[in-house]
């Protein structure tokens, strides 16, 4: 910390002996991007272009040793900024612009850096970071963990809402979208699956490189680097991977066969998302099917969706939907996480009413029938999908549920015509950008040309199962 402060008065000092120089003219970044939820995840004063990151991995040790460079741009002045980068990584040297910076780790997640000299607004900069560690999963409000999660033979990585910065410094907010480059060096015989196209794989002295470049901005929880043991199937635009010790449940024997067919549909999902809700937003699909049973989840990964165990087939479809809604058409604040859980279930229903399952009407009939009283109806009707009290209930049962029945229900009261296009242009106006529940509110009357205030209020704002609509 002496360090930092050393260098952050040398810089203040020359900026007052500089002629027109004023020694308020820089100040710090904050040391958060203002989500009402993680109040220090991400950070202010500059914007992320792109992320290149040099990994390598020794699984057995659990060790992680890494080289980041990270190309942005300032948005005002700045005597210092922050990444974020869990304290179990633990930095040895950071340069600004070529040049060694100040840096401290500071609570738990904060990595200060004081540039040798300071930044102007609107510069281009370069900040290199190199750290090593043994990663560690990040629990939640609500128990469930993400980041760099080890597994028998290589980890699990997943990052919704707060585990980028587990693995790698980040500006961890929804509101930063960058493109990344991702190299990692694992043991011979492992694979290393990274969103987008897969650049270059090499071995040598042992050891397997492999390059992913995802050359369409993603948000940080979106990253993905999950390794070890897998099956694969690569083809041109499409990338799948299955451990080969993958089962539904522990008690069951491996069952790979079952997750390469749970996969074969991918294509065809790809396909008819893309003539409901516009033209898939990425440059390749795929899934990774791991052995990870501690998880509990499966989670959207850009182009590349990660299950902890063999999916079901709605999981596939839940995922690959999410490539729209949650991927491209990002939230810009975790209070509104709905907008991506609620629309990737509709998906699930809506896809298979066009497949000759149950119609997306049976499916909402059947959830509003669970009585508020038994303690499934508790959990399911509060809280409010757009009142959440805190982080503890972002992956509530409101959020799919409830979120899944509000565009159902908006359905019918404007009809089949006008509640697509709806969709269609909350896709297309907003893909590549960061919306809010109420970005969505205001689309939703303009395109119907009716007041829905009270109906959004019923069905997002307020607990207990809506009378009427």
């Amino acid at each position: 910390m002496s360090r930092l402060i050393a260098v952050v008065a040398a810089a203040i000092a020359a900026l007052a002996t500089a002629p027109g120089a004023s020694a308020d003219r820089y100040a710090a970044g904050a040391p958060g991007a203002g989500d009402p939820f993680f109040p220090l995840a991400g950070n202010g004063g500059y914007e992320v272009g792109h992320y290149a990151l040099t990994l390598d991995y020794q699984q057995p040790a659990n060790r992680l040793a890494g080289h980041a460079a990270i190309y942005a741009r300032t948005t005002q002045s700045l005597s210092r900024f922050d990444l974020d980068l869990r304290d179990f990584l633990k930095v040895s040297r950071v340069t600004v612009d070529g040049r060694p910076a100040g840096f401290a780790q500071q609570q738990g997640q904060e990595l200060v850096i004081a540039p040798k000299r300071p930044l102007s607004r609107r510069e281009p900069f370069v900040v290199t970071v190199v750290y090593v560690g043994r990663p560690q999963p990040i629990v939640d409000a609500d128990g469930s963990v993400e980041g760099w999660i080890p597994t028998d033979d290589g980890a699990f990585v997943v990052g919704e809402p707060q585990g980028a910065p587990g693995w790698f410094p980040v500006n961890d907010t929804l509101l930063d979208k960058a493109t990344y480059d991702v190299t990692v060096t694992v043991g011979a015989g492992s694979t290393v699956m990274g969103n987008g196209i897969l650049a270059s794989r090499r071995e040598a002295r042992g050891r397997t490189t492999w390059r992913w470049i995802e050359p369409t901005p993603m948000a940080s929880y979106l990253v993905t680097a999950t390794n070890g043991t897998f099956l694969t199937r690569f083809r041109p635009g499409q990338y799948d991977a299955v451990d080969p010790q993958t089962r539904v449940a522990p008690d069951d024997p491996p069952d790979p066969a079952l997750a390469w067919e749970r996969l074969s549909a991918e294509a065809e999902i790809v396909g008819f998302f893309s003539g409901l809700y516009g033209r898939y937003p990425f440059e390749s699909f795929g899934g990774i099917v791991d052995w990870a049973p501690d998880v509990g989840y499966a989670l959207e990964s850009q182009t590349k969706p990660n299950y902890d165990r063999v999916p079901r087939a709605s999981d596939v479809v839940h995922e690959l939907s999410h490539q729209w809604w949650g991927d491209a058409v990002t939230i810009a604040r975790w209070p509104d996480v709905w907008l991506n859980e609620g629309f990737a279930t509709f998906s699930e229903w809506i896809y298979d009413e066009r497949h000759g399952g149950e119609s997306a009407q049976q499916r909402f009939d059947e959830v509003y029938a669970t009585d508020p009283s038994t303690d499934a109806g508790q959990g399911l009707w509060s809280p409010a999908p757009a009142a959440l009290p805190g982080p503890e209930a972002l992956f509530s049962a409101p959020i799919y549920a409830r979120g899944a029945m509000t565009p159902q229900a908006l359905r019918g009261k404007v009809g089949d015509a006008t509640f697509f296009a709806i969709l269609r242009a909350w896709y297309r106006d907003n893909r590549d950008r960061n919306v809010t529940t109420a970005d969505f509110i205001a689309l939703t009357q303009r395109l119907s040309g009716r007041d829905l205030r009270s109906f959004f209020a019923v069905w997002l704002y307020q607990e207990g199962r809506p009378a009427s609509w």
